[in-house]
């Protein structure tokens, strides 16, 4: 029996916690210690040597647990959860027939749940961070700051800038409203979005990448996802959407482009010189038939990227799987390269590299003296983990959410079990559960595919 108890980890006051090991950038350290106060890691090192030197706190024993930083999901949408299931089976650009008419049929308070409700798997599934790429919900956007902050996730959180054809000032005077209006919050950091290069004039994808290198965010762009955008854009502007953003300026280090599944070795050169940082989502380009993004490639040539869900489902530990199983299928039987970048590649990129790809690599993602105190307590005496070899492959290939105790975000317990500590999780879901029947109800929505039953039925009929 493990005797770690929520009681323990509660509270208001410095705790010293002695787990098993800590997962540190060079790898697991056994025998380590971490004293977390004020939100932020007041100490990681060697637990003797902590205990020592902080005798006024009561060392907080945490037997057959890792500590490991929390996962970042470097690309979501947070309310499009009530469509989730919506984009089973279904071909690409699902955003023009799912997801625009969905958030479109969003009022505040189904907007809120929507955004809470994905929060919340994604804290279940041990993420400490979202970047979500914007809402085209009619709500303002602090209503996703409230639901993220009453969650209590970390949220890089975009406001979409799109302005077509028509250059629209008022669309970069809310751009520098956004970015003001949330410096300095603790949870929340204010990030600019478009939703593709298509849809904002020249001068806005200019303009916003300005404005973003200025306040130290990102802008986050949907780049080169699909075919049907690489062919709009080659034929409008004789380049590729990722060209054409280098082109006209856009490139460099405030950029986070999302899923870049269709690169050219020109392209991965761009992203390298420029220091553009790309949201690599797996699970994304499996389930919408996108190609794969070649991100082994991009690990060997420097390119910065993170793992993003796109919303699909929230499991850090499956989504390090699925990163590295897509580039085994996509690339690596072909090339006889049996280690796919290994598990300690799709680690960083969940966590240490996802921050940095979406900006915030100076305050989270790592177990470091000074950063912020967002982290998993994973118990490693499950038949998956317990038998360890490699704890970094085995946490990528045989770990899933069901081993996470505890997930802190800015050194509060925000779950436990699964479960949050200070709200009422199965209450929202049930009001989600309500609202999403309405919503979708009444949203112009056109799916391709017909549901997993009606095509058995039809299947049958044949």
């Amino acid at each position: 029996m493990n005797p770690l108890t929520r009681d323990l980890l509660q509270g208001s006051g410095p705790l010293l916690l002695v787990p098993d090991a800590v997962l540190l950038p060079e790898g697991p350290a056994d025998g380590h210690a971490a004293v977390v106060a004020d939100g932020v890691f007041r100490a990681v090192g060697p637990a003797e040597e902590l205990i020592r030197t902080h005798q006024h706190l009561h060392p907080v024993r945490l037997p057959g647990h890792l500590l490991m930083p929390g996962f970042v999901d470097a690309h979501h949408h947070l309310t499009q959860s009530f469509g989730s299931a919506l984009a089973f089976g279904e071909p690409s650009e699902i955003f023009r027939r799912v997801w625009v008419p969905l958030e479109g049929a969003l009022d505040e308070e189904s907007a809120y749940v929507a955004a809470k409700l994905a929060a919340y798997e994604a804290l279940r599934g041990g993420f400490t961070t979202v970047a979500d790429a914007g809402t085209r919900a009619e709500v303002d956007v602090d209503v996703v700051a409230s639901a993220a902050r009453d969650a209590g996730i970390r949220c890089v959180l975009g406001l979409v800038c799109n302005d077509a054809e028509n250059e629209n000032r008022s669309v970069l005077d809310s751009a520098e409203k956004h970015l003001a209006r949330y410096d300095g919050d603790p949870l929340v950091h204010p990030s600019l979005a478009v939703s593709i290069p298509e849809a904002a004039t020249e001068e806005t994808l200019r303009r916003t990448a300005r404005l973003a290198a200025e306040a130290g965010a990102v802008v986050q762009i949907h780049v080169n996802e699909h075919l049907a955008g690489v062919e709009r854009s080659l034929v409008r502007h004789r380049r590729r959407p990722l060209e054409h953003l280098h082109h006209i300026g856009a490139l460099g280090p405030q950029l986070l482009a999302a899923h870049a599944t269709l690169l050219t070795p020109r392209e991965l050169t761009l992203l390298a010189d420029t220091g553009t940082a790309v949201s690599y989502n797996p699970v994304a380009s499996a389930w919408k038939g996108n190609a794969v993004a070649p991100a082994t490639a991009m690990a060997e040539r420097g390119v910065r990227f993170g793992l993003g869900t796109d919303g699909t489902r929230g499991d850090g530990f499956r989504l390090a799987e699925a990163a590295e199983f897509a580039q085994r299928l996509a690339y690596g039987l072909v090339t006889g390269d049996s280690s796919c970048g290994a598990g300690w590649t799709w680690l960083e990129h969940a966590t240490r590299g996802g921050a940095d790809a979406v900006g915030v690599g100076a305050r989270t993602g790592t177990i470091a003296e000074g950063l912020a105190a967002d982290f998993l307590l994973v118990d490693v005496t499950n038949p998956e983990l317990a038998l360890s070899w490699d704890l970094p492959w085995e946490l990528v290939r045989r770990g899933n959410r069901d081993q996470i105790s505890a997930v802190f975000v800015a050194g509060r317990l925000r779950l436990w079990c699964g479960r949050p500590v200070d709200w009422d999780g199965p209450a929202l879901v049930g009001r989600a559960a309500e609202l999403a029947r309405a919503a979708v109800g009444r949203a112009a929505i056109t799916r391709v595919h017909p549901t997993s039953t009606t095509a058995r039925e039809r299947s049958a009929a044949r």
